[in-house]
This record gives C-alpha cells, sequence and structure tokens, in this order.
C-alpha cells in the first residue's frame, strides 16, 4: 500500500496531515458539546414559555372560584347539618304535643309540676335535707319582702311616680 511501512505499521502521512485530522475530529467532538448544551438551553421555546403564561393565567383566573365553590359547599353542608336538627326538634315537639292530646299524660305533668291533688287526696310536699340553705338563697334573690324581683322594680317605679312633683 502506498503511504504506509509495511515494517512499522505506521502512517507515512505528514505531521501536518495528522495534526489536520486531530483538528478535525476535536472540532467535531466540540460541535456535538455544544449542540448538546444548545439543546438543552434551547428547550424553553416560544411555544413553551406561551404555553406556560397560559397555563399560569389560568390557574390565577380559577383560583377564585375555586375558593368559592367550596367555601359553598362547606355552607351547604353547615345548612344541611342544621336542617336536619331543625327537623329533629320538630319530630320531638311533635311528639310532646301528641303526649298533651292524652289527658292522662297531662293529668300527670299537672299534678307533678303544679302540685295539684284530686279531691279526697292528702298532698306532701317532701323536703329534701339541705333545702333550707337552698331556700335561703332563693330568698335572698327575691329581694326585699319576699317578693320575686320584678315586682320590687315596679315598685321603686311607682315610688318615683308618686314622689315626682307635677310640672306646671
Amino acid at each position: 500500500m502506498p503511504g504506509t511501512d509495511r515494517g512499522s505499521g505506521r502512517d507515512r502521512f505528514s505531521t501536518a496531515t495528522r495534526l489536520r485530522i486531530l483538528g478535525q475530529q476535536t472540532a467535531a467532538r466540540v460541535y456535538r458539546s455544544q449542540s448538546r448544551r444548545q439543546a438543552r438551553r434551547s428547550r424553553l421555546t416560544g411555544r413553551a414559555a406561551l404555553l406556560a403564561l397560559v397555563l399560569c393565567s389560568l390557574i390565577v383566573a380559577l383560583a377564585y372560584p375555586i375558593r368559592q365553590y367550596v367555601s359553598q359547599r362547606a355552607e351547604i353542608g353547615e345548612m344541611e347539618r342544621q336542617r336536619e336538627q331543625a327537623r329533629e326538634r320538630v319530630e320531638r315537639l311533635r311528639d310532646l304535643k301528641a303526649r298533651w292530646q292524652d289527658d292522662a299524660y297531662a293529668q300527670q305533668q299537672i299534678r307533678k309540676r303544679l302540685h295539684y291533688v284530686l279531691p279526697g287526696e292528702t298532698g306532701y310536699t317532701v323536703v329534701e335535707p339541705g333545702a333550707d340553705e337552698q331556700s335561703r338563697a332563693e330568698q335572698g334573690a327575691r329581694g326585699p319582702a319576699g317578693q320575686p324581683w320584678y315586682a320590687n322594680v315596679w315598685d321603686t317605679v311607682d315610688k318615683a311616680d308618686r314622689t315626682a312633683a307635677p310640672r306646671q
């Protein structure tokens, strides 16, 4: 083969040729690394930036309505709970009303609460131990002359009305 030394297996090309080939290989490596860097750098294109801008604006535009939706769902849940409580209270009151329609229940409650007795019966009031201190506390709350507080208020209004001199 021309240009090669058979004994040594080396190229007979000149040093300049070898340097040129070496320079081309180095330039190819540099070009490949630059193209990789450019590929990494150029991932954010104009389209990608526009897409990111559209997504951000959608998030901002939808944030308030979504927050309103969540708060309104919470209000609806609270109102449903209140409605359920009101329905249960109505049912209890209907049951109570139906019980009061029964004469035996009404008579039992009247006797229990108002201490009524039927003719011919003897009524007893049982005083529990320690009730004396409780009755004294109630008596003190009633004010002077053992009257309830509202009677005392009216008495002071009447007194103030009587002591005021008529204007002329």
